[in-house]
C-alpha cells in the first residue's frame, strides 16, 4: 500500500483516482464483443467461452437436470446458510414495501402512484474463481418481491463447462426462470439483443470486472436500462485508535482478494494506527488462498494519515467509496457527516462480510465514485412506478381555467381545447 501524511486538499482528487485499463481500448473491444453478439448470437458467445475462458460448449441452456443434479451436491450446511441469509435479505427487503396513499390534490383531482414489477429482467453473476452465489440472493430476492416475471440469469461456467452447484441452488431458491452459461461482456450483450437462446430484458443487473460495467454502459446507449455502474470492488475503512488492527487488515483484505483491480484505502488521524494495520495486513495476506490476487489490489492501494477523523470523512466522501467501514468505538457520531458511500458498516464488529452475505442489506452497490450519485440495489430497483390520476367534471372545473392559460401562453392550442371542450360540456349541461 502507498502511505501518505497529511496530503494537501488539491491532491485529493489524485488520490481518490482508482485503477484502470486504457478507456479507448476497452471502448473498442467491448464494442466489437456487442457487434459480434448481436450479428452472430449464441455461435458468438459458444467462441467467446472458447476465447476467454477455454472451455467448449455444446449448448448455453441450463436443464432442468442440471439444476435438480446441483442442488444435491450442495451441502446440507451451506444450504442452511443460504437460506439464513435469504431470510434476512428477505426481510430487509420487504420492509421497503411502501402502499403510497391516493391525493386529492384538490376537490375532485385524484392522483396516486402504483408500483409494477419490471416483467423481464437480467441477472448477471460472476463465475470463475469466485462463484458468487450470494449475488443471486441480492438480485433475485428484490425481484421477487417486486414480482418480476421473468427472470434471466447469465453467469460463466467453470472449465468443465458446468455451473458451480451453489449458483444453480440459488438460483433455484430465488425462482430464477431462465439460466445460461455465458459470462463478462458478452453476457451483457446477449442479455441486452436477444439472441436465439437468451431472451432479451428490460434491464440488466449485476457487478462485473471493467468489461462488464462497460458493457452495461454501452447497451444503456441502445435503450436497455442498467441497474448502475457497478465495477471493479473497493472498501475504505476509517480507523481510530479504538479500532482493532486485526479487524480492519481482515476488512481490507476481504475486499482486496475479489481481483487485482479491487481497491482498498485506509484513513486514521493516527500514524501508528496506520502502521499497526498494514502490519497485521502483511501477517494475514501471507496465509490467504488468493494471496497473488490480494497483492496486486494492495499495490493499487493507499494508506493515507489526516489530522482528525472528521478529515478524514471529508476526504471519504470525496472519494465516495463503494463500501465505507467506519473502524472506531465512536462511529455513529460522524453518521450524519456521511454524505457519499454505497453501504456504510459502523463499529468494530460491523464487518464488510456481513453486507456482502447475511445481514440483510444489498451488496450489489455502486463503485468508482458513482456513490455520489447512485443508490445501491434495492426493492426499488425492480419496479418502475405508474402515476394515475383520476379527475371529476368539478376537478377539470377547479384546475381547467389554469390549465387553458398555461397551454395557451405555451402556443399548445390542442392541450386548450382538450379542457375547454371538457368545460363547455358541463357548463351546457346546467343550462
Amino acid at each position: 500500500m502507498k502511505t501518505y501524511n497529511n496530503p494537501k486538499r488539491e491532491e485529493w482528487n489524485q488520490l481518490a483516482l482508482r485503477p484502470s485499463i486504457n478507456q479507448q481500448e476497452l471502448d473498442e473491444l467491448v464494442s466489437s464483443i456487442i457487434k459480434n453478439v448481436k450479428l452472430n448470437g449464441d455461435q458468438a458467445l459458444i467462441d467467446y467461452a472458447l476465447q476467454f475462458d477455454r472451455v467448449a460448449l455444446n449448448e448455453l441452456y441450463v436443464s432442468e437436470k442440471e439444476i435438480e443434479d446441483a442442488k444435491n451436491e450442495v451441502s446440507n450446511e451451506l444450504k442452511s446458510a443460504i437460506q439464513l441469509a435469504y431470510a434476512n435479505i428477505s426481510t430487509f427487503h420487504q420492509s421497503q414495501q411502501i402502499d403510497e396513499p391516493i391525493i386529492e390534490t384538490v376537490k375532485g383531482v385524484n392522483c396516486w402512484r402504483k408500483p409494477v414489477g419490471i416483467e423481464k429482467v437480467g441477472l448477471y453473476i460472476p463465475g470463475g474463481s469466485a462463484p458468487l452465489f450470494s449475488t443471486i440472493l441480492m438480485l433475485g430476492i428484490p425481484a421477487q418481491i417486486a414480482g418480476c416475471k421473468e427472470l434471466v440469469l447469465c453467469t460463466p461456467p467453470g472449465k468443465n463447462g458446468k455451473i458451480n452447484p451453489a449458483i444453480l441452488y440459488a438460483a433455484d431458491l430465488v425462482g430464477v426462470t431462465k439460466i445460461y452459461k455465458t459470462g463478462g461482456a458478452q453476457a451483457i450483450a446477449a442479455m441486452a439483443v436477444g439472441t436465439d437462446t437468451i431472451p432479451q430484458v428490460y434491464k440488466i443487473f449485476g457487478p462485473g470486472n471493467q468489461y462488464v460495467t462497460k458493457a452495461k454502459e454501452l447497451v444503456q446507449q441502445m435503450g436497455v436500462a442498467i441497474d448502475m455502474p457497478a465495477g471493479p470492488s473497493e472498501v475504505l475503512v476509517v480507523a481510530d485508535q479504538t479500532c482493532n488492527p486485526e479487524f480492519v487488515a481482515a476488512d481490507l483484505l476481504s475486499q482486496a482478494e475479489h481481483g487485482p483491480d479491487s481497491q482498498v484505502v485506509l484513513l486514521s488521524d493516527n500514524e501508528s494506527t496506520i502502521k499497526a494495520c498494514q502490519l497485521a495486513v502483511e501477517r494475514q495476506v501471507a496465509l490467504l488462498p488468493r494471496k497473488d490476487t490480494a497483492l496486486k489490489a494492495l499495490t493499487n492501494s493507499t494508506a493515507i494519515t489526516f489530522q482528525n477523523i472528521k478529515e478524514c470523512i471529508a476526504f471519504s466522501n470525496q472519494y465516495a467509496p463503494e463500501h465505507l467501514i467506519i473502524a472506531s468505538e465512536n462511529a455513529s457520531q460522524y453518521v450524519n457527516d456521511i454524505t457519499n458511500a454505497g453501504s456504510v458498516f459502523l463499529g468494530n464488529y460491523s464487518c464488510e462480510s456481513a453486507g456482502d452475505y447475511a445481514s440483510g442489506t444489498n451488496h450489489t452497490l455502486p463503485t468508482n465514485g458513482f456513490a455520489k450519485n447512485y443508490s445501491g440495489v434495492s426493492l426499488d430497483s425492480f419496479v418502475k412506478k405508474i402515476t394515475f390520476q383520476e379527475l371529476s367534471a368539478e376537478g377539470i372545473e377547479k384546475i381547467g381555467e389554469a390549465i387553458e392559460i398555461m397551454a395557451e401562453a405555451e402556443g399548445l392550442d390542442a392541450h386548450k381545447n382538450a379542457v375547454t371542450l371538457r368545460l363547455n360540456k358541463i357548463r351546457n349541461g346546467r343550462n
